[in-house]
């Protein structure tokens, strides 16, 4: 018999790596159990004594299963009738007849329910403890319904006892079965220590037990190595040192890890693993530092990108600005010129003589208007061009500064155009207004004459239409549409239809200003 630690309810961890080279003086594991066994005889052939194995182990397996089933109804048939009449002699009525049925199968039931939570890897102890008090308790019932007490009877009590007992047992080698599979299907392979050395040493037993148990030590054997393997270290280091404690602190870790379950490899490979990590550790803040200089570098670069787009943008605004300023202004002197012109042309028409140089001024106003919005159409796809240059100049944001220049050269370049525009407007402007004086000069001596004339009002509008016809229509009168003369005269469209034929009655008798 050997005494066998309860399954644990979940996987031990890992244990640390065992370095490649063992300590020297150190004494080997003890080797396995299969490197033991004699081989095979040469004159049996594997395959068949492996097959006759299996036929003997099916054969007990289903000898024992057999049994097992036999001993159980065996059981339950003996202790369903001193049950039952025990059941009706306290008191239990009809209950006493399924009584039994009910403590049985909760037991069969307990015991299954262990053995399908050992082997889902969820033991529970609790149900194991409670099938064998229900156990005891069939047994303590099936003693007392003979009618005597237990200890006047002890035979007949022993008697009740054996086959519950006898089950007991099965399930327990059942149950010890479960686990070694178990435990061999998850990698693990748990023994326990002797019963013999229990009984030579039973003190340094108990602390090897102990420490079998606290380490996590699957097998017996694993056990006693690390025992000899710590204590064969400890000799080395006395003949080495005097003494264990005057030995270095990494010579002294096997000893000082002992308590906590490492080997003396394992406490011997833990300076060597924390160099490592202290380096891997050291690898990885040299690694953070230089991403995080590379991120810098890259936000540097981002910041710059953003910069000199920003640079250009605002350049290209300020010519659009600029752009755009000399052209509302050029438009707004161009309109009010216009308005003002418009203006004095129309009151010098309404007041007299002077509607003709009005009307030339107001000719030249118009002209000079429509070479103005000309002129600032040309403003405009210059300042279109430059802002289509200055988002190139934002797109290449790395060429920004060496465009910069060239872009005020441009700029420049364009005030120069504007310049010279606003120059040939002001030429323009000035040979209109010898043109308007030309004119006015003319319609001044034609006044004075039809002044020496003396004519009427009416003839005096006839000649000045005839005037206009020569001026903006070669003569013809027909093109002088109607609804100008009347507004600039006041008069209706009939009016200004009579004044327009008697014009063109005028310019046929040869009437040319």
């Amino acid at each position: 018999m050997t005494m066998t630690a309860p399954l644990p309810e979940a996987t031990s961890p890992a244990a640390v790596p065992t370095p490649a080279g063992s300590v020297p003086g150190t004494r080997a594991a003890i080797p396995d159990a299969h490197q033991s066994i004699p081989t095979t005889h040469p004159e049996t052939p594997p395959d068949t004594k492996r097959n006759a194995s299996e036929r003997t182990l099916s054969g007990v397996t289903g000898v024992a299963l057999f049994g097992g089933i036999i001993l159980a109804a065996i059981g339950f048939a003996g202790s369903y009738r001193a049950l039952e009449h025990l059941g009706q002699d306290k008191g239990f009525g009809k209950f006493a007849y399924v009584f039994p049925i009910g403590l049985d199968a909760g037991i069969v039931v307990l015991l299954a329910l262990d053995l399908l939570l050992i082997r889902r890897r969820t033991p529970w102890p609790v149900l194991r403890l409670l099938a064998h008090t229900f156990t005891v308790g069939t047994i303590w019932f099936n003693a007392s319904s003979s009618g005597k007490p237990i200890t006047q009877d002890l035979v007949g009590a022993g008697m009740h006892g054996v086959i519950p007992l006898m089950f007991i047992a099965a399930v327990e080698a059942g149950r010890r079965l479960v686990i070694r599979v178990t435990a061999l299907e998850d990698g693990r392979e748990t023994t326990g220590v002797p019963l013999k050395r229990w009984l030579l040493a039973f003190p340094s037993t108990f602390l090897l037990w102990r420490r079998k148990e606290l380490w996590d030590v699957a097998t017996y054997s694993e056990a006693v190595a690390r025992e000899q393997s710590l204590k064969v270290y400890r000799v080395l280091l006395e003949r080495d040192y005097g003494s264990a404690r005057k030995a270095p602190s990494d010579m002294r870790l096997p000893l000082t890890m002992a308590p906590y379950g490492l080997t003396v490899d394992e406490a011997l490979a833990l300076p060597r693993q924390h160099e490592e990590r202290e380096q891997l550790l050291k690898e990885a803040k040299a690694e953070a530092r230089a991403a995080a200089e590379v991120r810098a570098a890259e936000r540097a670069a981002q910041a710059e990108i953003a910069a000199l787009k920003r640079q250009g943008a605002v350049d290209s605004t300020r010519l659009e600005v600029a752009a755009a300023t000399g052209q509302a202004e050029t438009r707004a002197r161009a309109e009010l010129e216009a308005a003002e012109r418009t203006a004095a042309v129309e009151t010098e028409a309404i007041e007299s003589a002077t509607a003709a140089e009005a009307e030339a001024r107001r000719a030249a106003a118009e002209l000079t208007a429509a070479e103005a919005r000309e002129r600032a159409a040309e403003i405009a796809r210059a300042a279109a061009e430059t802002e289509r240059d200055a988002s190139e100049t934002a797109a290449r944001a790395a060429e920004a500064k060496a465009r910069e220049a060239s872009a005020l050269a441009l700029a420049e370049r364009r005030a120069e155009e504007a310049a010279a525009a606003k120059a040939r407007a002001a030429e323009t402007e000035r040979a209109a207004a010898e043109a308007r004086l030309h004119a006015a000069e003319i319609e001044r001596r034609a006044v004075e004459a039809e002044d020496e004339l003396k004519l009427s009002p009416r003839a005096r509008v006839a000649r000045k239409v005839a005037r206009m016809a020569l001026a903006q229509a070669a003569g013809d009168v027909e093109q002088l549409p109607l609804q100008n003369l009347a507004d600039m005269f006041g008069v209706s469209t009939s009016t200004a239809s009579d004044y327009r034929t008697e014009a063109a009655k005028l310019l046929a008798d040869g009437y040319r200003g």
